[in-house]
């Protein structure tokens, strides 16, 4: 059994994207079904469906890659908060990825949404993971 699904998540999109594979499959959960959403509305992936089965579903994610250099859109994925260590951050102090490149992952009272959106909505919360 795996202790942690969102580094879970995060290390297949990452192996997945390595590897050049056009499709990765993932075992589904709430959180994961938000944190693709995120993926697929700023544009780091092409296209994603959640399919129902006897236990928790499975998320099939379309990888996103440059068409003539065939570099992934997706360079980085880091898990920031992790079970042993929590990383929180007020909506003061929310961590700017890349110099605004990027986006951070937030886990806040208003569901799992973008550093951007918590930002603009301000509010803190547990900073999942860092994507650029």
């Amino acid at each position: 059994m795996n202790t942690d699904p969102i580094a879970d998540f995060l290390t297949r999109i990452r192996n997945a994207s390595s590897a050049r594979l056009k499709m990765v499959e993932i075992p589904g959960s709430n959180v994961k079904k938000a944190m693709t959403q995120i993926l697929y509305n700023q544009g780091y992936i092409t296209n994603f469906k959640f399919e129902e089965d006897d236990k928790q579903g499975v998320i099939k994610i379309a990888l996103k890659y440059n068409q003539s250099t065939k570099v992934p859109a997706i360079t980085k994925l880091e898990r920031a908060s992790r079970p042993g260590l929590r990383k929180y951050c007020g909506a003061d102090n929310l961590p700017r990825v890349l110099n605004g490149l990027g986006i951070a992952i937030v886990s806040t009272s208003k569901g799992i949404i973008t550093n951007k959106e918590a930002k603009t909505h301000n509010i803190g919360g547990e900073v999942l993971c860092y994507v650029y």
